[in-house]
């Protein structure tokens, strides 16, 4: 079986992207001559894209005279219509759904319509679900995205983060995981690590992993970023990490095995998963934004999802203009309502027997994130599950405590069964009450005294390597405490990312502007060590301000996504440094 790939169809240049009107524009590649629509929705800032080809019979679709909004198409060959708008047909009504192509925006405002071949690789080899026993099929719930799955004797674990922070020291674990968590990890049979995001790929928890198991088979997707690309750096000794391709079946034993999938928006980074023990299918979709790009099987027994909010940088650390506290909480509740709708639909059209929402439970712990904590607030379970019984009362839903148990054969066969669901015993703690602040805090704090900062130089030395230029933003960086007010000992400083200059002005062009106030410690723990800006960014380590108030995607995906592997070389910098004051002195 051959792996799953992303094909590019059809691209637009910057302009032609500009020049889309409301509604459906039909595109033709004039490469191959193949016919594409592609739906626009300016008021909700929405592009979809289809193949021009009925899914019917094959006709071409043109454009439908008595639909004044222009989101129905009519094929020529049987009058069929299509709301290109929700990609249902519509006449005949119940039909057909029309098969997506991912949209993805490029960095100078162009794109491309990908599509990913096979589609549904879930489909390959498919097997007859076998009746399963008591006791048989057995999901723990541990804490946020991650479980432990029991098939028969072996067991299968799901995105370890058991200690420590995650995002440098800006996210804690809501709850406290059982007592045996680690020793459940360490006995585990094979670990899957959706992507590589903290709260995921947890450093700490599997630092105390290989000192007890490193040769733990891991299994990470082949994403375009490894995974464990900082594993070397980390000094974390793992030994069995797997690699796999997206859409290929993973063979455990003769009656389990799992398949992981790439996001349709971020194939870069996030990956989701589908475990299959005797025919009965768990699929996990974690963090991915549009997992598999929008297709996924339907029917599973158990869906498992990602249904927080709260995971962004955008709008808690952003000050200046618009961005008062009033805003953002305004902003954060119309999120959160449209999260709760995004997934309750989802999980309604896939229609799982069982739905799970899990991988959303941390928090802002650290008292210097009290403001951050106070607005950014998040869904929760019980909210989202309401709304799913609400929209869809044949869907069971189970919302899990920290070492609750679900026996998939008791819950498929009488879901009103109370012995499917074990919770944690009376006196089990939930919630923690406490996090190790200091023992985390100081490592970072560690950074900051690093001999490079010594030299000013450090500055172009770490730019140049990270490589971002040609680009016509200008950055200054203020080194702070963490109020964000100036460090005594911090450095502030302009990048103009058009010619990688450090100017002491910023420069007399028109430009884009960005000013960024960074807590020094993890700034200098992310240059240190050639870290992405995730830490910083996702984790609420800063604040920043823009002129004009615009996203630039391409600044921010290089500094979260796409730096170097290798950290900087920081042993020949200080000796380039000290040649210098050397050279000085003569």
């Amino acid at each position: 079986m051959t792996s799953q790939n992303a094909k590019v169809l059809f691209s637009l240049g910057t302009e032609a992207v500009g020049s889309l009107k409301d509604g459906a524009n039909f595109k033709k590649n004039p490469e191959d001559g193949k016919c594409y629509i592609i739906y626009k929705d300016k008021s909700i800032d929405v592009l979809k894209a289809c193949k021009n080809q009925c899914k019917h019979q094959g006709g071409l679709f043109i454009k439908d005279i008595e639909d004044l909004d222009g989101r129905t198409v009519k094929c020529t060959k049987h009058n069929w219509k299509l709301n290109v708008s929700t990609m249902k047909y519509v006449n005949p009504p119940d039909s057909f759904l029309q098969d997506e192509l991912e949209v993805e925006i490029l960095d100078d405002g162009g794109l491309q319509l990908v599509e990913l071949s096979p589609v549904d690789p879930w489909l390959a080899d498919p097997r007859e679900p076998e009746d399963l026993q008591e006791g048989e099929v057995k999901v723990t719930y541990i804490t946020h995205a991650c479980m432990e799955l029991q098939f028969g004797e072996i067991r299968f674990m799901f995105d370890p983060w058991l200690k420590g922070p995650a995002f440098a020291r800006g996210w804690w674990l809501l709850h406290e995981p059982p007592a045996d968590a680690m020793d459940r990890l360490c006995s585990a049979d094979l670990i899957y690590i959706s992507h590589m995001h903290s709260d995921h790929l947890s450093y700490p928890t599997l630092k105390d992993l290989a000192k007890r198991r490193p040769d733990v088979p891991i299994y990470v997707g082949d994403t375009a970023r490894p995974v464990f690309w900082y594993l070397e750096q980390s000094q974390v000794p793992l030994t069995n990490i797997n690699v796999v391709p997206f859409g290929v079946w993973q063979n455990v034993n003769e009656h389990l095995r799992f398949m992981i999938l790439m996001d349709g928006v971020h194939p870069e980074l996030d990956t989701c998963l589908i475990v299959e023990y005797k025919g009965h299918m768990i699929l996990n979709t974690v963090d991915c934004t549009r997992p598999n790009g929008g297709k996924l099987p339907n029917n599973v027994d158990l869906m498992m999802s990602d249904f927080a909010g709260g995971a962004s940088g955008f709008p808690m650390t952003f000050f200046g203009g618009k961005y008062t506290d009033s805003w953002k909480e305004t902003f954060i509740k119309n999120e959160r309502v449209k999260l709760l709708n995004y997934k309750s639909a989802l999980v309604k059209s896939l229609e799982p027997k069982i739905y799970c929402p899990f991988a959303g439970y941390f928090v802002e712990a650290h008292p210097s994130d009290r403001s951050i904590r106070g607005t950014n607030i998040k869904n929760s379970a019980e909210n989202l599950n309401a709304l799913i019984n609400k929209v869809a009362p044949d869907i069971n839903t189970w919302t899990p405590k920290p070492g609750s148990v679900l026996d998939l054969g008791l819950a498929l066969r009488d879901p009103t069964n109370s012995a499917a669901i074990t919770d944690p015993p009376a006196n089990a703690q939930i919630y923690k009450d406490k996090w190790d602040f200091d023992l985390y805090l100081n490592e970072l704090n560690g950074a900051i005294g690093s001999e490079i900062f010594k030299h000013k130089s450090w500055i172009q030395f770490y730019y140049s390597w990270a490589g971002f230029k040609n680009y016509n933003l200008v950055m200054r960086v203020i080194e702070t405490k963490d109020n964000f007010e100036p460090h005594a000992g911090g450095y502030d400083y302009l990048v103009d990312f058009l010619d990688l200059s450090f100017p002491t002005a910023r420069p007399g062009r028109e430009h884009f502007y960005i000013e960024i106030k960074n807590r020094i410690s993890v700034m200098r723990s992310a240059v240190l060590h050639g870290r992405l800006w995730d830490d910083l960014y996702i984790g609420f380590q800063n604040h920043i301000s823009r002129d004009p108030d615009i996203y630039h995607h391409k600044f921010w995906n290089h500094f979260q996504t796409e730096l170097p592997v290798s950290a900087p070389d920081w042993d020949a910098f200080l000796q380039q440094a000290e040649m210098g004051s050397s050279c000085e002195l003569m």
